[in-house]
């Protein structure tokens, strides 16, 4: 695979996670009952902390939803950051790099949550658990690691 074909694959799965995450939690921040998204039932929180899915919203909006989309704009032109950089694990690499990584365990980490406050597992949460892999596994690729390798 060239290497500018795989950084695009790790940037469209990056927009794709943001964008539907913006989707979805926009849609939970609007409606905080869920019947925007089909008449999600308030019931399914019932073991969760909240009463109704505006919390879930913002934190869906904002970590799986921005964050990835704004890491999009930074993977493409590479801004410095000292705050992030304090951040950054892999001290070879971009930061932005770094963060998308980052992105695919807070991925992880929300489905699981989510399956556990829930109690129960749809196709959705399946499909959004199995993404985190190329997630991952596109972004380590030595053909993206080349465009974010720090000289």
């Amino acid at each position: 695979m060239k290497s500018k074909t795989a950084r695009n694959i790790h940037l469209i799965l990056l927009a794709f996670l943001g964008l539907g995450a913006i989707g979805g939690g926009g849609a939970l921040i609007v409606s905080p009952s869920g019947k925007l998204l089909g008449g999600l039932p308030l019931s399914i929180l019932a073991r969760s902390p909240f009463q109704d899915f505006l919390i879930p919203g913002i934190v869906l909006f904002t970590v799986l939803g921005l964050f990835p989309s704004l890491l999009v704009l930074a993977l493409l032109k590479k801004p410095s950051s000292r705050l992030a950089e304090q951040f950054n694990f892999f001290q070879d690499m971009h930061w932005a790099w770094s963060f998308s990584i980052y992105v695919a365990f807070a991925l992880i980490i929300w489905i699981q949550v989510e399956t556990i406050y829930v109690q129960g597992v749809s196709w959705l949460q399946t499909f959004y658990m199995l993404y985190a892999i190329p997630l991952i596994f596109v972004a380590v690729l030595p053909q993206v690691r080349i465009f974010y390798k720090k000289e």
